[in-house]
């Protein structure tokens, strides 16, 4: 019998995921779902929560596999106006009649900072609607004295990023009566474990460790090209405008959108072996340590001139995953860094409704506050706060002009 088969349904199962539940629940006060990514746990919350055909409102800076997986869920996304200086949803600027013809509202979080979600959970609930926070970047974050993920009828977060494990993710309701349908279709979703990719796994973070220590990195990335292994030229996948069309005839359906969805994690709705979820516990064990170095290099690097303006005086620094910097020219910044070994990534330009045209969303009614932050963002991760403030003050990177209207960017 194949291991990929049996053993890791089985763990699915067992005490190590129901472990990681409750380490997630203890955090957020929320019953959890182990789930392979965040972008699964998304879709089964948008399932159960939403009808085929429905409106839900999202941030247009935001990574376009979640754009996908609104679509494959057989909803339409709508953009919405944003606040410029951390990309969060513009209560205020969005529409009355676009309010009134919504069946959602999707926040992101970007790179740890919260939406307004207090605000949007009072306008959710005057509305009836369901309201979905994305975690991924902000498993330590917090908004209203509360941890982001415990204001959304359903959160899911990602243990690919402070965890730093690249699997797994937690889906988390509101009502725990709500578990059972959610494991259920959870179930009905998940494909077959592969030892395969078990393996693959496994030995990934020994591979990556060589690569580093051999200074192979480049080497490495021109390999992937020429065997056609990049998904990404661009900082956008291909859209494919034609074949995504059809796919969206066919939603709501995962497996015809699978191809946009499971770029950068092809193992993203595969059930979970022995060996990933014990790796998963034990790094997801140190998160507290991983969080307050976050916390601390976020603290520095909001004290720099590229900063957020106003941010450096907040009374609690959240543990960013990364931290926008806004800089006037962000590739050359991008490139200044990369001469120095630190890659810039999660980086969403252009903002989704300018990717994606009006064919396959409904454009932001005001895109000026996305547009800037696509242009100007450069997502740095905190943990090496000293090395990116000691390259961008050699380079003479300049600061960017805030956008007009708001308080210029210190220094």
């Amino acid at each position: 019998m194949a291991i990929g088969e049996a053993g890791l349904g089985s763990a699915r199962r067992g005490s190590r995921p129901k472990r990681l539940e409750a380490t997630m629940r203890d955090r957020l006060g929320r019953e959890c779902v182990y789930v392979p990514s965040c972008r699964f746990g998304l879709y089964v919350a948008l399932r159960h929560w939403c009808p085929p055909g429905g409106r839900v409102l999202m941030s247009p800076v935001n990574d376009d596999v979640i754009f996908f997986v609104l679509l494959a869920a057989g909803l339409r996304p709508v953009q919405a106006p944003l606040n410029p200086l951390d990309a969060s949803i513009d209560v205020d600027a969005v529409p009355d009649e676009v309010w009134g013809s919504l069946s959602g509202v999707l926040t992101t979080n970007l790179y740890g900072n919260p939406d307004d979600t207090p605000r949007l959970r009072k306008k959710c609930d005057a509305l009836g609607i369901p309201l979905f926070e994305d975690g991924a970047h902000a498993i330590g974050s917090e908004v209203g004295g509360r941890p982001v993920g415990a204001w959304g009828d359903a959160s899911v977060f990602s243990l690919s990023k402070h965890v730093g494990v690249k699997a797994g993710g937690f889906l988390a309701c509101a009502d725990p009566g709500l578990r059972e349908a959610l494991e259920k279709t959870c179930e009905d979703l998940l494909l077959p474990g592969r030892f395969t990719a078990e393996l693959a796994y496994t030995v990934r973070p020994y591979a990556e460790a060589t690569v580093r220590g051999l200074r192979l990195r480049r080497a490495a990335w021109a390999t992937m090209r020429l065997l056609g292994l990049m998904e990404r030229e661009e900082i956008r996948m291909p859209l494919r405008p034609a074949e995504l069309a059809r796919a969206v005839d066919a939603a709501p359906d995962l497996t015809a959108h699978d191809s946009w969805v499971r770029v950068d994690m092809h193992d993203y709705r595969l059930r979970s072996g022995p060996l990933r979820a014990g790796r998963i516990g034990r790094r997801l064990d140190h998160l507290d340590e991983v969080l307050a170095a976050c916390r601390a290099g976020t603290e520095l690097l909001l004290s720099t001139p590229w900063a957020r303006p106003g941010t450096a005086r907040a009374d609690r620094v959240q543990p960013l995953f990364r931290v926008p910097l806004f800089v006037a020219d962000r590739d050359a910044a991008r490139a200044a860094l990369a001469r120095r070994g630190i890659v810039v990534g999660y980086l969403y330009d252009p903002p989704l409704d300018d990717y994606a045209g009006a064919a396959f969303t409904d454009p932001s009614p005001d895109p000026a506050g996305a547009r800037w932050f696509a242009r100007h963002a450069l997502p740095v991760d905190p943990l090496r706060a000293r090395q990116v403030v000691e390259v961008l003050q050699e380079s003479g990177v300049r600061p960017a002009e805030a956008p007009g209207g708001l308080e210029p960017t210190r220094g």
